[in-house]
């Protein structure tokens, strides 16, 4: 079972949108609730590969019946012969403990909250590392997540499915295409045999969302 290490305090401030350094109050609230994050969630990961191929309709990737639509994604896996898809979750317990935190204090369940989005990127970050060590890449992209850039969100349903994820480790998708738990990621990571030049640039000029949301105002989200 995967055991998160200390969640990073910057990127969580940055996550509830701080600029620079924290201030004392920011600091003591992250500093009092991440050791109870840290140990109250249940951090896994699934994936698998899948062959693709890029058709003038979209990328077909071999496990996923739905077309993956989209010029982002096209760009993103020009020249990738192979994928992994990625499937992390931190666990229902982040979403129990931010509803409980926000019963008495909403500083500190937004505190929760934003330890709990580091969480699952630092999550992510060693899933990466760990599937990359047992399997060859020569050259791969970052990770590319539905619902950016004009990537559907829709498309994390054929994700789920082709990972087993509801039976391996509990993450569903809502009707409207939201994940449960909600401190969830689903991503493709291309993988190339020659190096690659064409893809997007990973971080906020590259997202649908762009001079929209609280990140983009704070120099980004880091994905």
């Amino acid at each position: 079972m995967m055991k998160l290490s200390p969640i990073s305090e910057a990127e969580a401030a940055r996550y509830m949108g701080v600029k620079g350094v924290p201030n004392e109050n920011v600091r003591a609230l992250l500093d009092r609730y991440e050791p109870i994050v840290r140990e109250k969630l249940c951090p896994a990961y699934v994936f698998r590969t899948a062959d693709v191929s890029v058709t003038d309709g979209g990328v077909r990737l071999s496990c996923v019946d739905e077309l993956f639509t989209g010029e982002d994604i096209r760009r993103h896996l020009s020249g990738c012969g192979r994928a992994v898809l990625l499937a992390a979750t931190v666990s229902a317990e982040a979403d129990k403990l931010i509803r409980s935190t926000a019963v008495t204090d909403m500083a500190a369940a937004l505190a929760v909250d934003c330890l709990c989005s580091a969480a699952v990127e630092q999550v992510c970050d060693r899933a990466e590392k760990e599937i990359f060590a047992e399997i060859e890449a020569p050259f791969r992209t970052w990770r590319f997540s539905p619902g950016y850039g004009d990537l559907p969100i829709q498309l994390q349903r054929g994700i789920l499915f082709a990972l087993n994820a509801q039976r391996r480790i509990g993450l569903t998708v809502t009707e409207s295409s939201l994940l449960v738990p909600s401190k969830s990621v689903t991503a493709i990571i291309g993988i190339s045999d020659a190096l690659l030049s064409a893809q997007t640039e990973r971080g906020c000029e590259g997202c649908n969302m762009y001079g929209r949301c609280a990140f983009s105002e704070s120099g980004g989200c880091g994905r």
